[in-house]
């Protein structure tokens, strides 16, 4: 009876010890299969061609506001905003009420010195002959001096007038302001506004650490929205030599030579500079997380079974890949697949 005793406690025994192990089992089986399952990659550095990638308007090379140099009224505007003009064109015709009496002292200072001269030229053969004297001589050749200053000054008044009168274009280009009509007043505004559109520029801003890969001659792709999948070459033609406190940024002049005036002055480009070369890590674009509501990106770092949430400063696109500008060491293992239950230093299970 003892022994039937004994028996039965020791079954009894391994039973609850078989029972122990499989709930160890199954409790860590249970922990295995709470792990998210992500998949990895090693990242590294390589060269990278750095790109600077600017956006700005396109400005006219030149601009002249047509004016008018005193008050007048409008009488005829030859041409309309967004007319393209050729140097020397007729642009307008302002009243010439006060042409004629300019006419007229031109006419009496002409006639003035015709006289002072018919008398000092009778002064210097009487001087020759000895009936004159050398002062009377003298004083006939100021007034005659004075005589073509007067001539002079009068045929310029004239011309101004006569300007101010018929408005032309000083250079090629393309009407972009009309400010007044025919019959109005000129007033503070120009009449007309005509801009030198080839070529064109457009003025980017550029970061303060670009500083030095920025140079005076460097070439430039410039591409705009009006032309979708075509490419115009530029030139950097100026580098302000001044940063700018508040933005710390300088400007940099970009010009566009603009065959058949496509490019118009208010268009939207981009242009895009090659900064040189430069080591920078490369993730898989799948390796990028962006934090909903936020413009920030994280990527998610594998590490000794657990994985950190480290946030990255994104540059340029690489195909299916993204330049790293910080967050994320060479050699590292980054998870390309199975972020969506993730959170910085959770437990997860790798797959290939």
């Amino acid at each position: 009876m003892k022994y039937i005793y004994l028996a039965s406690i020791l079954v009894s025994l391994g039973a609850l010890s078989a029972c122990s192990g499989a709930d160890k089992s199954n409790e860590k089986k249970t922990e295995e299969e709470t792990k998210s399952l992500v998949k990895i990659e090693t990242v590294n550095e390589r060269e990278v061609i750095q790109e600077g990638n600017y956006t700005a308007t396109v400005e006219p090379d030149l601009i002249n506001n047509i004016s008018a140099s005193s008050p007048n009224r409008i009488k005829q505007i030859f041409v309309d905003e967004g007319m393209r003009v050729s140097k020397g064109q007729k642009l307008a015709v302002l009243d010439d009420v006060n042409t004629t009496s300019y006419e007229m002292q031109v006419a009496n200072a002409k006639a003035s010195l015709e006289n002072v001269k018919l008398n000092y030229d009778r002064a210097v053969e009487l001087l020759k002959i000895g009936g004159g004297t050398q002062q009377n001589v003298d004083q006939m050749q100021l007034q005659l001096t004075n005589a073509q200053n007067t001539l002079a000054n009068a045929e310029r008044t004239l011309q101004n007038v006569r300007e101010n009168t018929v408005l032309v274009s000083p250079i090629t280009g393309v009407v972009t302001a009309r400010n007044y009509d025919p019959g109005d007043m000129t007033g503070t505004l120009p009449i007309l506004t005509v801009a030198r559109v080839q070529p064109v520029k457009i003025v980017i801003n550029v970061s303060e650490n670009e500083l030095s890969k920025v140079n005076k001659g460097m070439p430039a792709v410039v591409t705009f929205d009006t032309y979708p999948g075509e490419t115009f070459e530029g030139t950097v033609s100026m580098v302000s030599p001044t940063v700018d406190v508040n933005s710390r940024t300088f400007g940099a002049e970009v010009t566009v030579q603009n065959p058949g005036d496509r490019i118009l002055p208010g268009m939207f480009g981009r242009v895009k500079l090659n900064l040189g070369v430069a080591n920078h890590v490369v993730v898989p674009d799948r390796a990028v997380v962006k934090q909903p509501g936020s413009g920030n990106h994280y990527v998610y770092v594998y590490s000794d079974g657990k994985v950190s949430y480290n946030k990255v400063e994104l540059g340029q696109r690489l195909g299916d890949s993204y330049v790293l500008i910080s967050g994320v060491e060479p050699g590292s293992q980054v998870v390309v697949s199975g972020q969506t239950k993730l959170a910085d230093g959770a437990e997860v299970t790798t797959f290939k």
